[in-house]
């Protein structure tokens, strides 16, 4: 058996890991890596500045560093705080939420919407997406204004997110929504079904695309 695929929440709210570990029950297979959804204690308690995901990055690497036994990481928020360094800190493939849901989203339809956490994570976002060099896929990205621990715990986050994405869908003419925050994670599928398009949870996707590449190593 090969070891876990490590989920890291690399902000200190253990609300948003737990809605993190509910989302990774679909890929919890018999016979398949466990999949460990930790918290990173030191880290900010919401990264929702630049400033909030540089501080990130020092105690995410630490906890990497320290899990050599990982088959696989995934870093649970959609800046991807540190994947280059966290890439040269393991032998394991490490796989950034942004990058891997953004990806799946291209392959599920044309113009892509984002769900953002709010204005001041967009262009954050869009900064990477222009470094990956599909910034042109998206239509736009639209944001909640809600705090991280707003959308983990809030009894509006839902009906924000639903109002946001038939702007999405009707306006924007999106028809894959991206959920662009690790503590929306336990809202996709009933946003999928109330809007009728697909939703996408980019830590769902990290995890799909890591249990795919460890599973493959181990067949070699």
């Amino acid at each position: 058996m090969s070891g876990p695929i490590l989920v890291i929440n690399p902000n200190s709210n253990p609300a948003v890991t737990a809605g993190l570990d509910a989302a990774m029950e679909p890929f919890r297979i018999a016979g398949s890596p466990p999949i460990e959804c930790v918290t990173v204690p030191e880290g900010p308690f919401g990264i929702e500045s630049q400033a909030d995901s540089d501080a990130a990055v020092p105690p995410l690497l630490a906890m990497i560093r320290a899990r050599a036994d990982a088959s696989a990481v995934v870093i649970a928020c959609y800046s991807d705080p540190g994947i280059d360094a966290a890439r040269e800190a393991t032998l394991a493939p490490v796989f950034g939420m942004q990058e891997s849901g953004f990806l799946t989203a291209m392959a599920r339809g044309d113009r892509i919407g984002v769900i953002a956490l709010s204005d001041g994570s967009i262009l954050r976002h869009r900064k990477y997406l222009r470094r990956m060099g599909v910034l042109e896929r998206m239509v736009v990205e639209r944001p909640l204004n809600m705090s991280v621990a707003e959308t983990a715990s809030g009894t509006e986050t839902f009906a924000r997110l639903e109002a946001v994405s038939e702007t999405l869908v009707r306006e924007d003419h999106a028809d894959v929504i991206v959920l662009g925050c690790a503590g929306l994670s336990a809202h996709r599928a009933g946003l999928e079904a109330a809007i009728g398009r697909p939703v996408v949870d980019p830590t769902q996707a990290a995890v799909a695309t890591a249990l795919g590449a460890v599973l493959v190593q181990s067949s070699l």
